[in-house]
Formats: C-alpha cells, sequence, structure tokens
C-alpha cells in the first residue's frame, strides 16, 4: 500500500512539473506569427526644412537649409532651432575667393515663417593657412584682448603677425629682440581695443571683411619693427546683450513700415475741444 501511494505521488508531481514547462517553453504564442517585420518609416518624413539667412553686412544672404522635426504637442519646432550655430565660408557670403581661408559663425536669432534670421557668432582661419603662414627665419607675434562693442557684446579678439625683411637687407633671419616683440603687440592690443569698442557688432563685421584693423596694425607697428601677414585670425563671442528684436530685423533690413504710427488727422485735437 505504501509502495502504490508512493508511485502514485511520484507520478501526479512529475505531470504537473511537465506541464508547467510546457506552457513556459512555448513562448511565442502571444508574440504572433514569426516573419513580419515592423513597418519601417522615412524619417524624413516627420522633418520640415528652414532656410538660413545671413545679416545684409554679407554680399549673399541666403547660407543654406536646415531641417527639424515637426511641431508636435508642446513641443515647438521653433524652440529647437533658436541658438543653431552654422559655419559657413566666407568666400561663399562674399562670392569671392580671397576670402576662402576665413570662417564665419552665424547663430539662429528669430524664425520668421520658413526663413531664420541669424546674427554673427564669431570668426576664424583654416587650419591650412595658418600652417602656410608659420616659416623658418621669421618670429611669430600673437596677441589677444576682451573688448566690449557700443552694443554690449563682449568679444575676444585674437591677432597674429610675422617679423618682415627690411629693405635691402643683408641677412637671412628676421628675428625680432623679446623687448621689440613686447612694443609690438602692446601696440595691437592698444589698436584692436581702440577699434573694437567704439563700433556695433554689424560695423565690426563690415571691418573684419576687408581687413581694416590688420592694415592699421601693420601701418601703425612699422616704426617698431616691419611685419607682415598681419591678420585677425579669431574671433570669439563671450557674452551678449538681450535679444532685441527690432535690431536684428534692422540688421536684416527687414523692418516693415506697418510698425510705424500712422499720421494722426491734424483736425483731430481740435474736434476734441469743441466736444469738450
Amino acid at each position: 500500500m505504501k509502495k502504490k501511494l508512493g508511485a502514485n505521488f511520484s507520478s501526479t508531481y512529475c505531470n504537473t512539473y511537465t506541464t508547467n514547462m510546457a506552457v513556459g517553453k512555448n513562448k511565442r504564442l502571444s508574440k504572433g506569427k514569426k516573419g513580419l517585420k515592423k513597418k519601417v518609416v522615412d524619417p524624413f518624413t516627420r522633418k520640415d526644412w528652414f532656410d538660413i539667412k545671413a545679416p545684409s553686412t554679407f554680399e549673399n544672404r541666403a547660407v543654406g537649409k536646415t531641417l527639424i522635426n515637426k511641431s508636435t504637442g508642446l513641443k515647438n519646432a521653433a524652440d529647437g532651432l533658436k541658438g543653431r550655430v552654422v559655419e559657413v565660408c566666407l568666400a561663399d557670403l562674399q562670392g569671392s575667393e580671397d576670402h576662402s581661408y576665413r570662417k564665419i559663425k552665424l547663430r539662429v536669432d528669430e524664425v520668421q515663417g520658413k526663413n531664420l534670421l541669424t546674427n554673427f557668432h564669431g570668426l576664424d582661419f583654416t587650419t591650412d593657412k595658418l600652417r602656410s603662414l608659420v616659416r623658418k627665419w621669421q618670429s611669430l607675434v600673437e596677441a589677444n584682448v576682451t573688448v566690449k562693442t557700443a552694443d554690449d557684446y563682449v568679444l575676444r579678439i585674437f591677432a597674429i603677425a610675422f617679423t618682415k625683411r627690411q629693405a635691402n637687407q643683408v641677412k637671412k633671419t628676421t628675428y625680432a629682440q623679446s623687448s621689440k616683440l613686447r612694443e609690438v603687440r602692446k601696440k595691437m592690443i592698444e589698436i584692436m581695443q581702440r577699434e573694437v569698442s567704439s563700433v556695433t557688432l554689424a560695423q565690426l563685421t563690415s571691418k573684419l571683411i576687408p581687413e581694416v584693423i590688420g592694415r592699421e596694425i601693420e601701418k601703425s607697428t612699422q616704426v617698431i619693427f616691419p611685419l607682415q601677414n598681419v591678420h585677425i585670425r579669431k574671433v570669439k563671442l563671450l557674452k551678449q546683450p538681450k535679444f532685441d528684436l527690432g535690431s536684428l530685423l534692422a540688421l536684416h533690413g527687414e523692418s516693415s513700415s506697418e510698425e510705424k504710427g500712422k499720421k494722426v488727422n491734424a483736425g483731430f485735437k481740435d474736434v476734441v475741444l469743441e466736444a469738450v
């Protein structure tokens, strides 16, 4: 009797165990047919294209296009576009290959329809241009200064220059003494502070394109030591004032006439006085 009970108990236990295992192993019952793939959706169908517009300081205002996901729910596309920084070759903006070694950074400040209005954000030299300037038998002079413009933009300006062979020079090298280099550097900082602090950011951009500051440094330092290849190699934007839409629209030449007040009728004042 004991043996039979033991046999029955073990068999029922085994059956229960095996049935549980069978249910656990069959994992594809709830997943549907094998081989069915998820529908592939092109991600570009959910995106919008916007035109990037450069300030009117530059010759060509059409910079290019950028894209972003369409506005959905609480997520607005305009918020994602504001603050974007694009890097453009100055040769493309000016339509001249003479500026091909300089890169301009533009920052998106406002979204108007499908147009993105940008402002100047920085300037830099290409690496190959900087490498080509550095040569043997001459001294390199670098100077940088942090200046505030007339419209409260804080910029850091970097200048670079190289010593030049004098007329009828026999000596192979054109190395300058460290005392002379200090004098040149002091003069460079002085000129950069003077030229930048007295103008707005838009006016400074107009000075940077034709390299007015570089020529001024070269001319002023002739008395101390003759220089060549004098350039403003980098401009960094450190701080900007509170955003002003009116000044940005003026920079893009889009300040509409609708903003101006309508002309008041000349007889309006007299009519009011008589009624009172």
